[in-house]
């Protein structure tokens, strides 16, 4: 009868903890996606400065 309790409170606990790793890696995947949103968001960004940039520097080259 112990052993029995036994085993059933230890797979319980191996059950729980392969859960919680399951969850841990969706949470993981998750904010693997925001990541890249906000990389993607800053690409973007750093891309428009740039072409910002050059119309300025053409434009400064045209008034010498």
């Amino acid at each position: 009868m112990a052993d029995e309790a036994l085993m059933r409170i230890t797979l319980a606990v191996i059950i729980g903890t392969l859960a919680a790793i399951v969850y841990s890696l969706r949470v993981l995947v998750l904010m693997e996606r925001r990541v890249a949103r906000i990389e993607q968001h800053i690409d973007t960004l750093v891309h428009k400065t740039l072409g910002e940039e050059k119309k300025i520097e053409r434009a400064l080259k045209k008034r010498r």
